[in-house]
């Protein structure tokens, strides 16, 4: 009776959810504000359905009447679901409110309207992935959030870098579609069902694993397949930036974790999937140290979150085969709390980003500076989440990555098989948040410090308080997540025994608690010398003065650090792959006339790779367009060519 009304409770939640978002989508094109409203009454319903199962365990099941497609609808929230509608729903809510003031109607009549109808379709379809529990329907919702992520990239389509942007996230998008549809159409034909569910016995089905690692990876963005990500998130609308890299790739993460706990992994995936991810986790931020635009920095840095994921599931899922030690737990325990601490973070680092981008009208870090006496809420927002980026105490990028690391190095210690290769990923993971710390410290000295170094920087105001609050919400949730991770493990537990059902009911590590405490020390005490030195400035104990300026009598904003040269000898290191291109014109004589140094980083695997092997993809295709021209003769020699090639095989002793 007990389960009966907890599931009535929650379907009554999710009908709710359901309204607010179709509501809004009625009503986005001639209502902002009810719009607003019912988004929020929809997100917030589905928010409480997914506590509740996070809190009490009991999930929730429907199966409905009538067909859709062929199939009758069956709907699951189980935790594993509710951990990532959890994210979708903070995001998404943060997302709404920030919209309405990033990209209000007065200054985009057209598209405001009607991003506001394919913001709510895209969180219904992603609500819909997480819920659903049919192959089919699956594919229909993946579709159906792959389209509307498109509407929304292109909203600004009048600009041809759009564009592109578009066409490429489209097409890479169709890509793993494809490799989905041959993933769940494989499955169905070998089980005779597009139910989903768990399979794990089925040993036949374990080579349907490296169709979803394509799938699912090219839409998480792991490299080599990122090749999409860097211009969508640069050239959407700074809210939507939020929910790509936030939201939407984590469902390329929980299509690999859900279906790696419901089907039987082939020998050596964890290791492939460790491979990848130490792989992205530093060729993202190296990448991401490349880059001048400030949009396009951030989401390198999202190939490099990624990569920390599938660290912590590849070797969770060799732990899997290695007997379920306690590392494993450790791993995917650190790499999902990093889904949702990813998703927060660099959400309020997009939040950030386009707060500077409607303050100055760039996002080239070059021609910015000095920011942060102007827009003070935002540049310490901003910096708060390049703290927790960075890994940093008392944030929560720093808790997850700890668990990662413990289970690292518990697995080091194994003096199993596994020991040789978490090494290197842990010396590897622990150069990636070096990198990463010396690329938010050029981001936030360039951007925010200094001096303006154009008139946009100098004339720069601050964002209102819409879009301050969205940014604080999140900047909270990551303080929290910081200073009480035992208040969040539970949540993550119910996680891990659904994929694992031998890891349910383990004790909260004393490692997080000690985490908590160490964090809220670090937090007391930067508060502490924070309000020490407020103090002194308000009393004037500081003096001030220039910086040393090479014997410059009057120092200007051109002597100051660029994005370029701040990075440069660390991307000398990486200049195998970065491939920098530079345009430089030297001086000539003593008596400087005219000088000029460009550096450019190319987007090596898609200009370098991809385009030239789909430049002769294209060549021969138009080949072999030139033979169809409708000429029977022709036809009819092809024809013999052919018979005659097949008699020439068979009198040799081949078989045709």
């Amino acid at each position: 009776m007990v389960a009966f009304k907890v599931a009535m409770n929650l379907g009554f939640l999710f009908l709710v959810a359901a309204a607010g978002l179709l509501l809004g989508i009625l009503v986005g094109r001639v209502a902002p504000r009810w719009w607003r409203a019912a988004t929020l009454a929809g997100v917030t319903a589905a928010l409480v359905a997914a506590i509740s199962v996070l809190i009490g365990g009991a999930g929730w099941e429907w199966r409905g009447g009538f067909p859709v497609g062929g199939e009758l609808l069956h709907l699951r929230l189980d935790s594993l679901s509710a951990f990532f509608l959890v994210l979708l729903c903070v995001v998404g809510g943060a997302g709404t409110v920030y919209a309405g003031e990033y990209w209000p109607d007065s200054e985009h009549p057209r598209s405001a309207r009607s991003g506001r109808v394919w913001w709510n379709v895209l969180l219904f379809s992603l609500g819909f992935v997480l819920i659903t529990s049919n192959g089919l329907h699956f594919l229909i919702a993946w579709e159906l959030f792959t389209l509307s992520a498109y509407f929304l990239i292109t909203l600004s389509r009048q600009r041809h870098e759009v564009r592109a942007a578009g066409w490429l996230y489209l097409g890479a998008s169709h890509a793993a579609t494809l490799a989905l549809f041959a993933f769940f159409t494989e499955l169905a034909v070998r089980t005779g069902s597009w139910e989903l569910g768990p399979m794990r016995e089925q040993a036949e089905l374990a080579p349907l694993f490296w169709l979803g690692l394509f799938g699912f990876g090219l839409k998480a963005g792991l490299f080599p397949l990122h090749i999409w990500l860097p211009s969508a998130h640069a050239n959407a609308p700074s809210h939507v930036s939020a929910i790509l890299s936030g939201v939407t790739i984590k469902m390329g993460i929980y299509g690999l974790v859900r279906f790696s706990g419901w089907l039987p992994m082939p020998d050596g995936a964890g290791w492939v999937v460790a491979a990848l991810g130490v792989i992205s986790a530093v060729l993202g931020v190296a990448f991401a140290l490349g880059q001048h635009d400030l949009k396009r920095l951030l989401a390198y840095h999202s190939v490099e979150n990624i990569g920390i994921i599938l660290i912590g599931l590849g070797f969770a899922l060799v732990a899997v085969q290695q007997g379920n030690p306690v590392w494993g737990r450790l791993a995917l325990a650190g790499a999902l709390l990093h889904v949702w601490n990813h998703g927060l973070f660099k959400a309020l680092l997009f939040f950030g980003a386009g707060s500077v981008l409607q303050a100055t009208g760039t996002r080239e870090m070059s021609r910015l500076g000095g920011l942060w006496r102007a827009m003070p809420w935002t540049a310490g927002l901003f910096a708060l989440g390049a703290a927790a980026i960075c890994g940093l105490p008392p944030l929560n990028g720093f808790v997850s990555e700890w668990l990662v690391y413990l289970g690292l190095f518990d697995a080091a210690l194994s003096h199993g098989p596994s020991a040789w290769a978490a090494i290197p990923a842990a010396i590897l993971l622990g150069l990636t948040g070096a990198l990463a710390l010396a690329c938010f410290a050029k981001v936030c000295g360039v951007v925010f410090l200094g001096a303006p170094r154009s008139p946009a920087a100098a004339r720069a105001h601050e964002s209102g308080p819409a879009m301050c609050g969205a940014m604080l919400v999140l900047g909270a949730a990551c303080v929290a997540i910081g200073l009480a991770p035992v208040v969040f493990w539970p949540a993550v537990l119910r996680a891990l025994a659904v994929w694992n059902p031998v890891w349910a009911g383990a004790e909260t590590p004393v490692a997080l608690a000690s985490i908590g405490g160490f964090n809220l020390a670090v937090a007391v005490f930067a508060v502490l010398a924070a309000g020490w030195l407020w103090q002194r400035v308000r009393r004037g104990d500081l003096a001030r003065a220039l910086t040393w300026d090479c014997g410059y009598a009057v120092p200007t904003a051109r002597m100051q650090y660029t994005a370029g040269s701040f990075a440069d000898i660390i991307t000398e290191w990486f200049a195998w792959i970065l491939r920098p291109e530079r345009h430089q014109q030297l001086p000539e004589n003593y008596f400087l006339a005219a000088a000029h140094r460009a550096e450019h980083t190319p987007e090596t695997v898609l200009e370098k790779i991809v385009a030239p092997a789909a430049a002769l993809v294209m060549r021969a295709s138009a080949l072999a367009r030139s033979l169809q021209h409708g000429r029977v003769q022709a036809y009819l020699l092809y024809l013999l060519i052919g018979v005659a090639t097949l008699s020439l095989v068979v009198l040799l002793g081949g078989e045709p």
